[in-house]
């Protein structure tokens, strides 16, 4: 199955029976590129900059791949899928800007950890790692001890086509809130290490593009990153209209640890 990435964009009706990108394992779909896959569905303009959010492109012609997370001045969090089958020199980050063109910092990946448990034909284990060749600037993200319990809100970010078509894809970041839910109302979802996220009004959430960004929660007036974004939670090809699935960036914490160091 193709792979593919989610994008937070702001699309009142999907009509396209696509298969999710939010799925087990995305990859590309052809035609067109992984990076054009469709959108996220009643986001709006990031209202802040959020230091740690990143654009994963390809470096011959700066698409957008995936999102990712800046956890150390060199590491970056990701889903599985969007990397799984490539190769570092194919990627670089823009990271701390809400327009994935400008701003921020750039840098080339220059290594991919996939996690061990990851294999495409099933969804379970969808993080990696991605290092990168220097060093940026940006404040990378605090990974808390627990994600929080269901009801605690929390809201994701990312980039994204604005249509179906798939030709217009956005320049600006886009922003959700959203919440956690009981894992129950998920299906196919390991509990102790993925989170089972709420898309309000089943018609807003996360879609294809915005795959391996950030899900977040305040602490103390500051964001912390509980989760990467996954998959769907209802198994509908159609975006947005159940939950979705994020890996649980706090489960995995020891596994980040052996690789980047404390954090």
């Amino acid at each position: 199955m193709p792979t593919r990435s989610v994008f937070i964009t702001v699309i009142t009706v999907i009509t396209a029976a696509l298969s999710l990108v939010l799925a087990p394992a995305a990859v590309a779909s052809s035609p067109p590129d992984p990076a054009e896959q469709p959108y996220v569905i009643g986001g709006r303009n990031a209202t802040e900059t959020y230091s740690f959010s990143a654009s994963l492109q390809f470096r011959t012609d700066n698409r957008h791949q995936c999102g990712a997370s800046l956890v150390k001045s060199r590491w970056l969090v990701t889903a599985a899928h969007c990397v799984v089958g490539r190769t570092a020199n194919e990627f670089k980050v823009r990271v701390g800007s809400n327009d994935r063109n400008a701003g921020g910092s750039v840098a080339n990946v220059s290594r991919i950890v996939v996690h061990p448990r990851y294999a495409v034909q099933r969804p379970f284990g969808d993080i990696a790692l991605l290092e990168l060749a220097t060093p940026v600037s940006q404040a990378p993200v605090p990974i808390p001890l627990t994600p929080g319990l269901a009801g605690t809100p929390t809201r994701i970010m990312g980039w994204g086509t604005t249509c179906p078509a798939q030709s217009c894809p956005t320049v600006t970041q886009k922003e959700l809130d959203t919440s956690i839910l009981a894992v129950q109302r998920c299906t196919r979802i390991d509990g102790v290490t993925e989170i089972c996220t709420n898309n309000p009004n089943n018609n807003s959430g996360a879609c294809y593009g915005d795959s391996g960004g950030p899900q977040v929660r305040r602490i103390d007036n500051r964001w912390y990153l509980i989760g990467a974004t996954s998959r769907s939670g209802n198994n509908d090809p159609t975006c947005a209209t159940g939950p979705s699935i994020y890996t649980s960036v706090v489960a995995y914490r020891s596994w980040i640890q052996q690789h980047v160091g404390v954090l």
